[in-house]
C-alpha cells in the first residue's frame, strides 16, 4: 500500500467515532473495574474500542489490530492497527477532560501513520512518516527551547509502583531542579502530542505500552523531535520507556534520566 490518504482518512474516521462514545457516556454513571490497582477499565473503554474497530474492520478486513482491551488479532497482510480507545481512564473515571483516542497504523515494525483526538477539547493531532505533523489540520513545530531552565517538562508514572521506585524518583527530582516546571497530564498520548506542538519542551515515562506511544511518537518525530529510550536507543513500537523532546534539550535530558545521584 502506498497512498496512505484511505489509510489516515479510516484513522480519523475511527477516532472520530471512538470519541462520539466517550463523550455520550461522559455525565453518565458508569461501570469502573480494575485491571490493577491503579489500571482502571470501564464500560466505555470497551464501548470506544468496539465502535473504532467496527470502523478499521470494515475498510481494512485483512489487517491486523493491537487493541488494550481485546488485545491482539493477527491478520492476513503485514499491515496492523495498534488502538488505545481512551488513554487516561482514570482521568475520564474522574471526569478530568484529559483523555485521548490513540490509533497508529504499521506495516511490519514500522509506524507510518498516526491520529491522537482529545474528545472534549476536539484537538485532533495526526502524521503520516515523512509528511510532517498537524493539529486539526495546520502544521506544527516542537518548541525552540535549548535550555532546560527554559523548558516546561511531562512525565507520567507506571501503574506498579513497587518496581524501579528509587530510579523513577531520582529522574523526578532531577528533572524537577533542571527546569522550568513539570507536568503530569494522566495521558501519554496527550503529553507527545503536547510535545509536538511545542506545549511541552520534553516528556519522559516507563512501563509504557504499544497503544499507549505509536500515534504520538510518530507525530513528536514528524513535528521535528527526538523520541528514543533512556539509554539514547531509537524509540519502537513496542518500547516500554520513552523520553521524546524537541530535539534540542535531547542529550541533556538523557543525562538526567541515567545520572546515578539527584542534583
Amino acid at each position: 500500500m502506498t497512498d496512505m490518504q484511505p489509510v489516515m482518512r479510516i484513522a480519523v474516521r475511527a477516532a472520530h467515532a471512538g470519541a462520539e462514545v466517550l463523550r455520550s457516556r461522559w455525565n453518565q454513571p458508569r461501570s469502573v473495574g480494575a485491571k490493577g490497582k491503579n489500571d482502571l477499565v470501564t464500560d466505555a473503554d470497551i464501548a470506544a474500542e468496539k465502535a473504532i474497530l467496527a470502523v478499521i474492520r470494515s475498510a481494512f478486513p485483512q489487517h491486523g489490530i493491537l487493541a488494550e482491551e481485546s488485545g491482539s488479532q493477527a491478520g492476513s497482510s503485514p499491515e496492523r492497527w495498534l488502538v488505545d480507545p481512551l488513554d487516561g481512564t482514570v482521568n475520564y473515571a474522574h471526569q478530568l477532560p484529559w483523555f485521548a483516542v490513540s490509533i497508529a497504523f504499521a506495516r511490519g515494525e514500522e509506524v507510518l501513520a498516526g491520529v491522537v483526538l482529545n474528545p472534549m477539547s476536539g484537538e485532533l493531532f495526526s502524521a503520516q512518516a515523512g509528511k510532517g505533523a498537524r493539529l486539526n489540520g495546520a502544521p506544527i513545530a516542537v518548541s525552540p527551547e535549548t535550555r532546560l531552565a527554559d523548558s516546561l517538562l511531562a512525565t507520567g508514572f507506571p501503574y506498579d509502583l513497587s518496581r524501579g521506585f528509587d530510579a523513577l524518583a531520582g529522574r523526578l527530582l532531577r528533572c524537577m531542579q533542571a527546569s522550568r516546571g513539570l507536568r503530569r497530564l494522566g495521558s501519554a498520548a496527550l503529553d507527545l502530542c503536547f510535545v509536538a506542538c511545542g506545549r511541552f519542551a520534553g516528556y519522559w515515562e516507563d512501563g509504557l505500552k504499544p497503544w499507549d506511544t505509536a500515534a504520538g511518537a510518530l507525530i513528536v518525530r514528524e513535528a521535528g523531535g527526538r523520541t528514543t529510550d533512556f539509554s539514547d536507543r531509537p524509540f519502537g513500537a513496542d518500547g516500554r520507556e520513552v523520553l521524546a523532546t524537541n530535539g534540542r534539550i535531547h542529550a541533556d535530558m538523557l543525562a538526567l534520566m541515567q545520572s546515578a545521584q539527584p542534583r
